[in-house]
């Protein structure tokens, strides 16, 4: 019998085990010495141009993470294989040897003042990049709970935006500082790569998953088999399509900020820093709410909650900044802090960043997680790898864009305009394609808007292995509130009536519900639903089904059919009682009271509950059983 695990701690108590802290600390460094080494190589090419190179800023600001990101396309594929080959705790301190290597060559760069030297190192950091990804988002699956990977992935993209925020913040002010800040800047990052190549001697054994897997060194090739085997798991491509367009959309934003704060706002480097880190506090606070708002399972509804955000305050901060250009003077050239804050208009755009932040880790961190949970686990590097790839190609289309776009004439406001509208787009198109975000979105807005669900041992639902979950059938929600508050999908039984309503009905197909008639009314429909219910079973799946058959009329129990024998019989898994309290007053359930009156006393927000029994072993199944043991789960509460 499947077993729930035991309520988890908080997300942050995996800082203080060794499976997770030396990881953790690791890729926090890596972040870090990237961001420190990139964000003072574009500080001096936008602030201190002249000594350094005669192109236009805005050309080598795009062009340097269009470099740093190249070897993505190129190597990716090698990395991934690498990753599912040997040990991820020696690929990591490989890798950090290199990172070492590399933050010399850079010092070598500082201190000569040899501007394409820094670039070449620019490129290392890439190829630096490349192998650590695969080995980074592979190591949490296989040293994590199921029940514990949204609040990893949630704690690892806070530490990695956090170490880019504090590496920004870092480089801009070292590299400025007169007249040593060129060596403080080598030294730091040197220091930087010594200490993350220290971390990571800490991190626990992981072994390989293939270590037979014969390398293939044509990147070309792998790259495309890649690509074509993740391809056939949708719901997996799809989240990895969706994942590289949050980093086109970041890429775009994120490469203008230099040019932004000081033909914009009107700032100095200290402009930038304070965009830098409103933006990087907002994916941080968002990866970090994610547990909370999905109550610590994969909830991929908050990626189009996400998607929505990300468009809604991209689009405003183009009318913020419009307003911003058109009040503030000409004159106010490399401002201070302090000033820009002053200035009329100031906060909107901030707000705009930080939102941008914040929706853009609702929509990361359930993707990254999603992915994990679902890739083949003896591919999930290359899974990984195939990602990194798409990123990389999304990335370079980014830089392609923005140099393009720009070079026609735009203003990088109207560009962010055009980002944000692109955004809605494409979450259009990628949710018309596997509309189970958009269904897991609209079960995860009803509870968390309409509705507040309180649950009484959801625990006792299992996280893996299949099982028969029962429940009181009260309205026309019922199976959403159960599928929301669920820690995996469900496939649910349900009448064909149902089954067909409008809009619901669309929800129930894109959730993979079974519809059910009675024999006398369809005996081909039922014999096709016990055999989709085996089916479900036999590959490990939830089924939930409302052993009454219909809707009550009455708001009570009616006596529970018999068909719940007969899946047991047929496939013997443990069945498991659930009541749902609070549903009878809901304005879709068969309730005759005066509608207004329901909701009035419903109030905005109606308070709803579930209720989970201990499972009841196959052989013990009996449908007067069960209906007592729902019955006493639901108590008075209707």
């Amino acid at each position: 019998m499947s077993q729930s695990p035991p309520s988890q701690p908080n997300q942050f108590s995996l800082l203080k085990q060794r499976r997770f802290a030396p990881f953790f600390w690791t890729q926090f460094l890596g972040a870090f010495n990237d961001n420190l080494f990139k964000t003072a190589l574009v500080v001096v090419i936008t602030f201190d141009a002249l000594s350094w190179t005669t192109l236009a800023p805005s050309l080598v600001t795009n062009l340097i993470p269009g470099l740093f990101i190249l070897p993505y396309v190129l190597f990716s594929a090698t990395a991934g294989q690498l990753a599912d080959k040997f040990d991820k705790a020696g690929m990591t301190r490989c890798v950090k040897w290199l990172e070492v290597a590399i933050m010399s060559v850079a010092g070598i760069g500082w201190i000569t003042h040899h501007l394409w030297l820094l670039v070449a190192a620019v490129v290392g950091m890439g190829i630096h990049s490349t192998l650590f990804g695969p080995v980074k988002y592979a190591y949490l699956p296989q040293h994590l709970g199921k029940e514990e990977l949204i609040g990893g992935n949630g704690v690892t993209e806070m530490g990695t935006f956090v170490g880019i925020l504090a590496g920004e913040i870092l480089g801009a002010l070292l590299v400025v500082m007169q007249p040593h800040g060129l060596y403080f800047e080598a030294g730091a990052t040197i220091l930087v790569a010594l200490i993350g190549l220290l971390a990571s001697y800490r991190i626990p054994a992981s072994p390989a998953p293939m270590p037979t897997l014969k390398v293939s060194w044509n990147f070309v090739g792998e790259s495309l088999r890649n690509l074509r085997y993740s391809s056939k798991n949708r719901v997996v491509f799809q989240s990895m399509l969706g994942n590289s367009w949050f980093w086109f959309y970041g890429a775009v934003l994120l490469a203008q900020l230099p040019v932004f704060a000081k033909d914009y706002l009107h700032g100095g480097h200290g402009a930038f820093v304070l965009l830098l880190t409103v933006f990087s506090l907002g994916v941080g606070s968002g990866s970090l709410l994610c547990e909370r708002l999905s109550g610590a399972k994969v909830e991929i509804g908050l990626v189009p909650f996400g998607s929505i955000g990300l468009t809604v305050f991209g689009a405003d901060l183009y009318f913020a900044s419009d307003a911003f250009v058109g009040g503030a003077g000409a004159a106010q050239a490399a401002a201070g802090i302090m000033t820009v804050l002053a200035q009329p208009g100031i906060w909107r755009i901030l707000f705009d960043f930080l939102m941008i932040g914040m929706f853009g880790g609702f929509f990361i961190v359930p993707l990254f997680a999603l992915i994990q949970l679902r890739a083949d686990p003896a591919h999930l590097s290359r899974t990984i790898a195939g990602m990194n790839i798409l990123n990389a190609l999304f990335m370079v289309a980014a830089s392609g864009m923005a140099i393009v776009l720009l070079g026609q004439g735009l203003t990088i406001p109207q560009l962010f305009l055009v980002t944000a509208l692109l955004n809605a787009v494409v979450a259009v198109y990628i949710f018309s394609l596997v509309p189970e975000f958009l269904m897991r979105f609209l079960a995860w807005l009803l509870i968390h808007t309409v509705h507040r669900v309180h649950t009484v041992d959801a625990d006792r639902i299992p996280r893996e292995g299949a099982a028969v979950l029962v429940c009181n059938h009260v309205s026309y929600v019922d199976a959403i509130v159960i599928g929301a508050v669920a820690p995996r999908p469900i496939r649910f039984v349900m009448d064909h009536r149902i089954f067909k309503t409008p809009l619901l009905g669309w929800i129930f197909r894109t959730a993979r519900a079974i519809p059910i008639a009675p024999a006398k009314e369809d005996p081909w429909l039922m014999e096709k639903a016990y055999v989709d219910i085996a089916q479900a079973l036999h590959e490990g799946d939830l089924v939930c089904i409302f052993p009454e058959g219909q809707l009550t009329r009455d708001g009570e129990i009616n006596a529970f059919k018999g068909g719940v024998a007969k899946i047991v019989e047929r496939s013997p898994v443990p069945v498991i009682p659930m009541a749902l309290r609070g549903l009878w007053t809901h304005l879709l359930s068969r309730n005759r009271e005066n509608i207004f009156g329901r909701a009035f006393h419903a109030g905005l927000r109606s308070k709803l509950a579930l209720a989970v029994g201990k499972p009841v072993a196959p052989q013990d199944v009996t449908p007067e059983g069960l209906r007592q043991d729902v019955a006493a789960l639901r108590g008075d509460w209707k």
